[in-house]
């Protein structure tokens, strides 16, 4: 990225000399960032981040239903009646979304129950769709409890329906999933799909949104015509040269990564079980990415426990980064059928490239004794022993 901070300095956009330097380094970036998820690179529009590119690939696929030829507008009957298909897990960067369009009448959105295994139903799927449905849009895996969703079952049955007739676009959002397990745009069967780079070690503040070709979507972030008009403003060529080259590395280091990653969970999770009663491991332990395990240590606040484990050294969280601050139980947990105590006292452990078993060690040489000293003191726990 130096460079680009430095002496390669132009503009993307501009014709000349420095510019047309720039130009080849965020065209060098958008073919990594394809070969990662086996696409085009002419279908990478690069973003701000994993939020920009699920408002993009919403609100784009939408409004487009607005320019479609009147005998096709009429069929998807667009505005007020187009409807949405997600689950009830979804990132806050697409639930969000939808729960505003919902507000302003602008969609009808069926959310999809996603079980005790965290885990959506492809009859379910299936069930929602309706004359008017447009979107559907499934996270290919959970930012919180880790569960992987049947996106490639989802896909086969997107390509169903348009063989029946039907014009439904299929959006995921894999920002979680990219460089932990391995993401293929063509075995999913998606148009859309949303990564975000500092989830695969490249800068804050960059992302992607593929769009497959043929996929209708407007620009949401008017302006220029960058990214082929699809998203407007100048380019940051460093943050897309973090992300090209994070993406690279991501692809060569991928087999290494995933199997260390659940080796170390694995042994996390069967010292906690041996160390620490009450628990809850949330979600499937089958289907889901390697570094995330979230458990739910009863009669411990989850933000008691988290500030006590920080104070160590040791950095955790109770839900999602976005929605840090909240003293809302987590809405994953309660989705999954968990009460508003087990979602309170749930704990995410996320695992990165840097951990190492001394980490994992350390954890489990704190853990136990935090998880024992807050119980101690939980007025809720006492009135249950008693």
């Amino acid at each position: 990225m130096l460079p680009y901070l430095k002496e390669d300095y132009g503009n993307a956009s501009s014709i000349h000399y420095f510019g047309q330097r720039a130009r080849a380094a965020v065209d060098k970036a958008r073919h990594q960032v394809a070969a990662l998820i086996n696409a085009r690179p002419n279908e990478i529009v690069f973003t701000s981040g994993g939020t920009e590119s699920d408002n993009l690939a919403v609100k784009g696929v939408l409004s487009s239903g607005f320019s479609l030829p009147t005998k096709v507008a009429t069929q998807n009957k667009v505005g007020k009646q187009s409807h949405i298909i997600a689950s009830a897990i979804e990132h806050p960067a697409v639930k969000t979304v939808l729960e505003d369009l919902e507000k302003r009448e602008l969609a009808q959105v069926t959310w999809l129950p996603v079980y005790s295994d965290g885990i959506v139903r492809i009859k379910d799927v299936r069930d929602a769709v309706r004359e008017n449905t447009m979107l559907i849009s499934v996270m290919t895996a959970n930012n919180e409890i880790g569960t992987l969703q049947p996106v490639a079952e989802i896909g086969r049955l997107v390509r169903e329906l348009r063989a029946s007739g039907k014009k439904i676009w299929f959006h995921t959002d894999a920002v979680q999933a990219v460089g932990k397990m391995k993401v293929d745009v063509e075995e999913i069967g998606c148009d859309l799909l949303s990564l975000s780079g500092h989830k695969i070690y490249a800068p804050k503040g960059v992302g992607a949104l593929y769009i497959r070709r043929g996929t209708r979507v407007l620009a949401q972030n008017l302006g220029g015509r960058q990214e082929r008009s699809l998203r407007g403003g100048t380019e940051s060529v460093p943050l897309i040269v973090g992300l090209g080259a994070a993406a690279e590395l991501a692809a060569a280091e991928f087999d290494d990564d995933r199997k260390r990653l659940g080796s170390l969970r694995d042994r996390l999770e069967s010292s906690i079980a041996e160390r620490v009663n009450d628990i809850e491991f949330n979600g499937d332990r089958e289907h889901r990415l390697p570094n995330i395990s979230n458990i739910s240590f009863r009669g411990v606040e989850g933000e008691g426990l988290l500030i006590n484990l920080d104070m160590q050294g040791i950095a955790v969280s109770t839900g999602s980064a976005c929605s840090s601050g909240t003293l809302e139980p987590s809405p994953v947990i309660r989705a999954i059928g968990r009460d508003d105590q087990a979602a309170r006292t749930a704990i995410r452990f996320s695992l990165g490239r840097e951990n190492t078993t001394v980490d994992i060690d350390r954890v489990i040489e704190i853990l136990p004794g935090a998880v024992e000293s807050l119980r101690r003191l939980s007025p809720a726990r006492a009135v249950t022993k008693g």
